[in-house]
């Protein structure tokens, strides 16, 4: 069939609900945010999957590791704080994908409305990249004269020195039964855009290494100290920090400001609790008050790198008593006193 597809397009990555505007302003969003299925799916599986800390995606060429916001209108919802952690993390990919970038979407590349990277972190509160695969710094491990694939003759030269002329097809005349006279040649599909040959094994590997490394870094607690300690007259007070062993907080920042996600609990179990704080400086003896559910006490995050203490006051001996950290992102760990 000849044009049997409506006018325009449908872009999938221009179909997701932060900041989403019609065809008109941004081409491929279609009618509404998840138009079709396959976005729909997507978002469910993530809506369903609260723990999701961290979230990549693969396009095809420009050599980039991709950070929102994708609208300068949004630069507002990413805090210097989450800034921090997707510099630490992108700036290492940048050493181990020699030749890409990491760059922020609408200042260094150009204006994306109803991306997936802003939907998943500024809805999810996740840290989320795009990576661009494929540069022409690759042909030749050097930085191109020029840019783009379609104005870059060294296309052709590494076809020529490396792929032995299999990348181009010879033009020639075909006598086409609509158009007449007409030439059929060039580039075969999988090139310029996609890895010529030998050069997808060590991308693929890098960018996978990438990906690793960015999971690793989500967040993974620990105790590092638990304390108990009489205080008379049948008191005892039973102190707990928790460390974050990685760079991703339980709650990114824009998170915790727009309570995306519910917070961390830190809980006693199997003890009469009187009283429950988290320590805010030790030395001082700086503290806030859990009035509410007080063995159970809440934390807005626990950042990377960084710990948090609690401390209860209860009746009695504790010595049957456990203490529970339960992160929707951070996981499920206990401890017996």
């Amino acid at each position: 069939m000849v044009n049997e597809d409506q006018t325009g397009v449908y872009d999938p990555n221009r179909d997701w609900g932060w900041n989403w505007q019609p065809t008109y302003v941004q081409n491929g969003a279609l009618y509404y945010p998840g138009t079709l299925p396959e976005t729909q799916a997507v978002k469910e599986f993530f809506y369903k999957h609260r723990n999701i800390a961290g979230a990549q995606s693969y396009h095809n060429y420009g050599g980039m590791i991709l950070r929102g916001p994708g609208a300068a209108q949004d630069d507002k919802y990413y805090s210097r704080k989450d800034v921090q952690v997707y510099d630490a993390l992108g700036k290492t990919g940048e050493r181990m994908l020699p030749g890409y970038n990491y760059i922020v979407i609408h200042k260094d590349l150009y204006t994306v409305f109803g991306g997936e990277i802003d939907f998943f972190a500024l809805t999810r509160g996740i840290y989320t990249f795009s990576n661009e695969l494929m540069t022409t710094y690759k042909l030749f491990n050097e930085k191109s004269p020029s840019s783009g694939f379609g104005r870059n003759d060294e296309y052709y030269e590494f076809d020529k020195l490396l792929l032995f002329g299999d990348a181009y097809v010879p033009w020639k005349e075909f006598d086409h039964p609509q158009f007449g006279k007409i030439e059929i040649g060039g580039a075969k599909k999988n090139y310029t855009r996609n890895h010529p040959g030998f050069l997808l094994l060590e991308d693929a590997h890098r960018n996978a290494a990438f990906t690793i490394f960015h999971a690793y870094h989500t967040p993974k607690l620990e105790f590092v100290d638990v304390s108990t300690k009489s205080l008379g007259d049948g008191l005892t007070e039973v102190v707990a920090t928790v460390w974050n062993s990685r760079i991703i907080p339980t709650h990114s920042d824009h998170d915790v400001k727009y309570a995306v996600n519910r917070p961390d609990y830190i809980r006693l179990e199997g003890a009469e609790v009187i009283t429950g704080m988290r320590i805010l400086d030790k030395d001082f003896n700086v503290t806030v008050e859990q009035k509410y559910k007080p063995y159970q006490i809440e934390i807005p995050t626990i950042d990377g790198m960084s710990e948090v203490r609690v401390k209860w006051i209860v009746k009695g001996n504790p010595k049957n008593a456990k203490i529970v950290v339960d992160s929707e992102k951070g996981g499920y760990l206990e401890r017996k006193l």
